[in-house]
């Protein structure tokens, strides 16, 4: 690897790493490593989002001139009209959302109407946020929150806190957001604290979806450096560690297109009956049709829904029963991720916890000391939730 080679790859983080290490072949390597450096240029500049479409619109263009050509002209009016409207598109993306001309918007109603599980259902990442600051009182609202929940018991003794940022931050897909929540854990990892940062900041983005507030998880998407020069004093490099950071504001109807189809594609997700078993085995998912699930109702969907980095979904849960009675959940994490798999085990447990106080059952989250699935690690355990109808049971 030459140095220009190195001082591209050195400033990759752990994904486009992780991509690159794949690689075996060292000249195939060094273009690839120059390839995600370009593109990692051009993403902090703002401008990736729009350029995206760009090689499939030269490709229209050229494949209406070879048809054209071929004699094909009522087929080479269609796939020109076609890259018209496309590029029609592009421009408008930069008008509207890199240059902000545009009409302006209004609030985002409340959604004080929705219960719980339609809240985390409903909820989605947003990519493109209006040019409007958050209201004082949404500011407040959403504040309150913070505190809330930064209070509430958590699965580390070790302080995590969430700092305000009200300035524009490198961040990637997200177009225009200008306030975020930035998510600190101290610096010496610890797992059940960077788990707290999940679990507590999926409480306060549902909060947020409820007041009509927008929100996105972004991970390997923020540019730190950014992150850090805007925390300021705020920010001690030797004891602190950045673990995600989540745009807040309100949802803008203008978004590029690819974010569109970005966000379209991050709305999937897994099968419950591939996210849940009844045993460490994993080779039997759970019918949450049977009469023993049925009391927890939506839950399962809650944790289905629930955010990750790009979507990886990388939770599973072991439903542990007795007698046709669930006694307690394990959450699993079935990558060796440190930071992402563990948040979003976190939020997991935020949106159990949250399906399970919606419908009136008890239970309490405790770290077992005598789970062992196999000798690989993988998948990691990370937390129970046990009803308290079994502790009470078995004391």
């Amino acid at each position: 690897m030459g140095n220009k080679t190195q001082k591209i790859y050195s400033k990759f983080g752990a994904n486009e790493r992780a991509i690159v290490d794949k690689i075996g072949n060292d000249s195939i390597r060094n273009i690839i490593i120059r390839m995600v450096g370009a593109k990692l240029k051009l993403q902090w500049t703002g401008w990736l989002q729009y350029l995206i479409p760009l090689p499939v619109l030269l490709i229209l263009f050229v494949l209406g001139l070879i048809v054209y050509l071929l004699g094909g002209i009522y087929a080479a009016i269609i796939i020109s009209a076609i890259g018209t409207l496309l590029l029609t598109k592009i421009l408008f993306d930069i008008v509207t959302v890199k240059f902000k001309i545009r009409f302006p918007e209004s609030r985002p109603k409340r959604n004080d109407d929705m219960n719980i599980f339609e809240l985390m259902r409903s909820r989605e990442s947003c990519r493109s946020y209006q040019t409007k600051k958050l209201s004082k009182p949404d500011y407040n609202e959403l504040m309150e929150s913070v505190h809330k929940h930064l209070a509430a018991p958590k699965f580390s003794a070790e302080e995590i806190r969430f700092e305000y940022i009200s300035v524009p931050i490198r961040v990637w897909p997200v177009v225009n957001a200008t306030e975020f929540l930035v998510a600190i854990a101290p610096k010496e990892y610890n797992r059940l604290a960077v788990m707290d940062i999940g679990r507590t900041l999926q409480n306060i983005v549902i909060d947020a979806a409820r007041m009509g507030i927008a929100s996105c998880w972004i991970g390997p998407g923020a540019d730190h450096k950014s992150i850090t020069s805007k925390l300021g004093e705020r920010f001690n490099p030797d004891k602190d560690n950045i673990i995600c950071t989540s745009a807040i504001g309100y949802k803008s109807i203008y978004k590029p297109l690819f974010i569109s189809i970005f966000s379209k594609k991050m709305r999937s997700r897994l099968p419950v009956n591939s996210l849940f078993f009844d045993s460490y085995e994993m080779n039997q998912s759970i019918d949450i049709n049977e009469e023993q699930y049925k009391s927890f109702g939506r839950t399962f969907e809650a944790c289905q829904w629930a955010p990750s980095s790009y979507n990886g979904q990388t939770t599973r849960a072991i439903v542990v029963s007795n007698n046709n009675e669930i006694n307690r959940i394990d959450f699993l994490a079935s990558t060796s991720s440190r930071y992402y798999a563990a948040v979003a085990s976190g939020i997991w447990c935020a949106n159990w916890a949250m399906g399970c106080d919606e419908l009136h059952i008890d239970g309490v989250f405790t770290k077992l000391n005598d789970i062992k699935i196999n000798s690989t690690g993988i998948p990691a355990y990370d937390m129970s939730w046990v009803l308290k109808k079994t502790i009470i049971l078995n004391c």
